[in-house]
């Protein structure tokens, strides 16, 4: 069996692991257009539980990865300059790159070498292989060979982030809001190493044209954004890779695979980086793909449609928690008009998976807090 993987992020990589791992015989070649030590941003971040899919389905790469990460158990939201803590919600982090390495050395043990700095130009090249799989981003070229023929839909929120690090170290995620001179902005940080962090700025529309962001260098919006947050990053500048100021794109496609060409990872979807799953989405397609593989041995297109007809559901499930969690975001102006207390509870439930009783079991710390402020129970 001939196997084309376009892309070597988290989903191209590990489906070349699982594949060639399990069928030792089937020709995997991986082609990537960036070399290897490439990535763009900092740390990725994935909820306890997310992490669960990988210790139950490869404990091999489960126990590989785990010691790389930072873990924590609670987040925190900063508002008006004060902090409240969310107890109970776990987390862990990991550099992009590092976890891509992590990923590669796995590959190396089942003998495949990604083909990098190697861009895939014609749709000729997607030829005379069994299979084709789209692991090569938003912007998927093999994606686009394809016309309309995936059904896709690429929309963007008003809102503006920029992807920055810093080497501040943070000992949660948090959400901090900042009320500055042009208007609202909010930050997601989070540490993935011991000397780095991960610090997303967000801003809405209208401070994005009053700040005039769009006129600065990199240079420039860097430091406006270092005197937006200067309480909170203490005196530590951020650091830029590729740090462009965008909207987020909310890919979706109606149909998952065309003949033997099947999309994976953020060619597929994506979910809002609010709701931190869009590696472990990446992931968690790689292994639904290749068991369908192994299930379904000669027959390609029936093993396509089995890896939908599974997975599809859980992807749809979890996209309307980061769909309503993005839609949270771009109203975060109206959200800060609330007290701390009120605006880290709204946050707390923005996704709709989280009911009061479901977090006085989990959080019961900061639903005493918050019951305590508003002098009431939820």
């Amino acid at each position: 069996m001939k196997i084309l993987i376009v892309g070597a992020g988290p989903a191209g990589l590990y489906l070349a692991y699982l594949v060639k791992r399990h069928r030792p015989e089937a020709a995997v070649r991986v082609v990537e257009q960036n070399p290897p030590e490439a990535t763009f941003g900092f740390g990725v971040v994935f909820s306890d539980r997310a992490l669960e899919f990988l210790r139950e389905d490869d404990p091999e790469t489960y126990a590989l990865v785990t010691p790389a990460m930072e873990q924590w158990t609670d987040l925190a939201v900063v508002h008006a300059g004060m902090r409240v803590t969310i107890d109970g919600v776990g987390f862990a982090a990991i550099g992009r790159l590092a976890l891509l390495q992590l990923l590669r050395r796995q590959l190396a043990r089942v003998g495949v070498a990604p083909m990098d700095e190697r861009t895939v130009a014609s749709r000729a090249e997607l030829d005379g292989h069994d299979l084709v799989v789209a692991a090569d981003g938003v912007n998927s070229f093999v994606r686009a060979c394809h016309g309309d023929g995936f059904g896709t839909t690429v929309t963007y929120p008003s809102n503006r982030f920029a992807w920055y690090g810093t080497r501040k170290r943070f000992e949660t995620l948090t959400q901090t809001f900042v009320e500055a001179e042009h208007g609202t902005f909010n930050a997601h940080h989070y540490r993935y190493a011991p000397g780095m962090s991960t610090f997303i700025v967000e801003c809405d529309e209208t401070t994005w044209a009053r700040s005039r962001l769009a006129a600065m260098d990199d240079t420039a919006a860097r430091a406006y954004c270092e005197r937006v947050f200067a309480p909170t990053l203490d005196g530590h500048p951020l650091v830029s890779n590729r740090s462009i100021w965008r909207r987020f794109p909310r890919v979706r496609n109606e149909r998952w695979s065309l003949g033997a060409v099947v999309l994976v990872g953020d060619a597929l979807r994506t979910a809002h980086f609010s709701i931190g799953s869009g590696t472990r989405l990446a992931m968690e397609d790689a292994i639904a793909l290749a068991r369908a593989l192994d299930e379904h041995p000669g027959d390609v297109r029936t093993a396509l449609a089995a890896f939908e007809a599974v997975r599809r559901p859980v992807v749809d499930k979890l996209l309307a928690a980061a769909d309503a969690s993005g839609a949270w975001y771009e109203r975060f102006p109206e959200h800060m008009r609330l007290p701390p207390w009120d605006l880290a509870w709204s946050y707390v439930q923005r996704s709709g998976r989280v009911d009061p009783e479901r977090l006085r079991a989990i959080a019961p710390r900061f639903v005493a807090g918050y019951e305590a402020c508003r002098g009431r129970t939820p």
